[in-house]
């Protein structure tokens, strides 16, 4: 993956993250993931951020988001998982919960983990082999 230019800042930055369904229901066909798969990469978008690979289960999906330095992980969740969840609900009506329950999506915890680059211990040796002045 290569590093993206923005006025005075280069950048490579990616997250691995996953949502999980509400009570991990399964609720999701291939359907319904090519149409997240859809609206999460022009959410990505709409955030200055892109979304590079996309997959799920019935019960939760995977993203790998490379995003711009001035997101953060938790403001691009938020915004991924409420339009994510707001929209599919339009599309695949069949997702809306009966009266009695919310209409609740995705569970409120998530999980994200920066990837790339080289491996934490290279970084250190690096680091540590750094010469500070004296």
């Amino acid at each position: 993956m290569e590093a993206r230019k923005g006025s005075h800042v280069v950048f490579r930055l990616n997250a691995h993250i996953i949502f999980v369904t509400k009570y991990r229901e399964r609720r999701f066909t291939a359907d319904h993931l090519n149409t997240l798969e859809h609206i999460l990469g022009e959410l990505c978008a709409d955030r200055n951020a892109r979304l590079v690979e996309f997959n799920g289960e019935s019960d939760h999906v995977h993203l790998l988001v490379d995003y711009h330095p001035d997101t953060s992980i938790s403001s691009l969740v938020c915004a991924l998982k409420s339009g994510s969840s707001r929209e599919i609900k339009r599309h695949h009506p069949e997702l809306n919960q009966a009266a009695w329950r919310k209409n609740v999506l995705w569970s409120p915890s998530y999980f994200a983990c920066s990837v790339g680059g080289a491996p934490i211990e290279v970084l250190k040796r690096y680091i540590q082999q750094q010469e500070r002045p004296h």
